[in-house]
C-alpha cells in the first residue's frame, strides 16, 4: 500500500496526531505528512502512506489556499487569538474600499518575517524554543509570493480573506502584516486550509470516517508533476545506475508498468541521468 490520504483536520488536533491515528488505523509504520497545520488551525492536512513518504520532496505542493480570519484591535505574542495580548488599539475605523488595496497589495513576491513560536530552525534551535525561553533571537527575512488574495467578509472587527500563497508563507505574520498597512495591529483568529497544489479539501475525510476505514488512497503517481520515463528493465535503476536517456527534462519520474522506480536528474559532466532517489 502507498499513496496519499486527505485528512480534514480538526483544531485541537496536532498533525502528528493524525499521523499517529492512521499508522495505527492501517497498521503501517511508514506514515509521514505533508505541511504542518498548528493545533488551533484546520483543515487539508495529506497524509503519506508507506513509499510516498520517500517522494514528499518531489511531490508538486508549493501552492497552498486558505480562509483566515483577521481579528483588528489586538497584537499578541504568537500572532493568534490564543496567545497573551501585547497591544491594542480601540481607535478601528476601517473603510472597506482601504482594505481591498491593502490586500492587493500584498500581491507578488515579498518578504515576510516568520513568528517567533514557529518551528524555524537558528543557530540549532526553533523560534519556538527560543520563544519560551524568552530569549530574543534575530529573525531572518524570507521571500514569500502571493498569488491571489480576497477579501470575504468584515464584520465588528474582524476581517475572513482567502489567500492562495507560495509553501512557507505564515498567514498569522500576514495577518499581522495586513493589520500594520491598515495603521492597526491584528492577530489571527482562525485558520482553515482548503488546498494544497491541485489537492482540495472537499475530497479530504475527517478523522471518524478514517477510523471506520473509509478512506481514498490518492496514486503517488499524480502528485509529481515530472515527466514520466516508463522503462521496461529494472535491473539498472535499482542498482542506482545512471542511465544514458534520450529526453530533455532536467528531472524525470523513472516508472515500470505504472509503479514508481526513482527520480533521476540529468548531469551536464557525462551527458547521463542520475539517480536522486529510488522510490520503489
Amino acid at each position: 500500500m502507498q499513496g496519499l490520504i486527505l485528512i480534514n483536520k480538526p483544531q485541537n488536533m496536532t498533525s502528528f496526531d493524525v499521523v499517529a491515528v492512521v499508522r495505527k488505523t492501517l497498521n503501517i509504520k511508514k506514515i509521514g505528512h505533508a505541511g504542518t497545520l498548528d493545533p488551533n488551525a484546520e483543515g487539508l492536512l495529506i497524509i503519506l502512506v508507506d513509499k510516498a513518504t520517500k517522494a514528499l520532496p518531489f511531490l508538486a505542493l508549493n501552492r497552498k489556499e486558505y480562509i483566515a480570519t483577521l481579528r483588528f484591535g489586538i497584537k499578541t505574542n504568537t500572532g493568534d487569538i490564543w496567545g497573551d495580548v501585547i497591544e491594542s488599539d480601540d481607535t478601528l475605523n476601517m473603510d472597506q474600499a482601504k482594505i481591498n488595496d491593502v490586500l492587493k497589495s500584498f500581491i507578488g513576491v515579498t518578504k515576510q518575517t516568520p513568528p517567533k513560536v514557529s518551528a524555524i530552525s537558528i543557530k540549532g534551535k526553533r523560534l519556538y524554543e527560543y520563544a519560551r525561553a524568552n530569549i530574543d533571537v534575530e529573525i531572518p527575512e524570507r521571500d514569500i509570493e502571493i498569488f491571489n488574495i480576497e477579501q470575504l467578509a468584515y464584520a465588528e472587527g474582524a476581517l475572513t480573506f482567502k489567500v492562495e500563497c507560495s509553501s512557507g508563507t505564515y498567514i498569522r505574520s500576514l495577518c499581522e502584516d495586513i493589520a500594520i498597512r491598515l495603521n492597526t495591529v491584528g492577530t489571527m483568529e482562525a485558520l482553515t486550509r482548503i488546498s494544497i497544489g491541485h489537492y482540495r479539501l472537499e475530497d479530504a475525510i475527517d478523522i471518524d470516517a478514517l477510523r471506520r476505514n473509509e478512506y481514498r488512497l490518492f496514486p503517488l503517481i499524480d502528485g509529481i508533476e515530472l515527466e514520466k520515463v516508463e522503462i521496461e528493465d529494472t535491473v539498472d535503476v535499482k542498482n542506482g545506475k545512471a542511465l544514458n536517456l534520450e529526453h530533455t527534462s532536467d528531472e524525470i519520474l523513472i516508472t515500470h508498468q505504472n509503479d514508481l522506480l526513482a527520480v533521476y536528474h540529468y548531469r551536464d559532466e557525462d551527458g547521463l541521468y542520475h539517480c536522486v532517489r529510488g522510490l520503489w
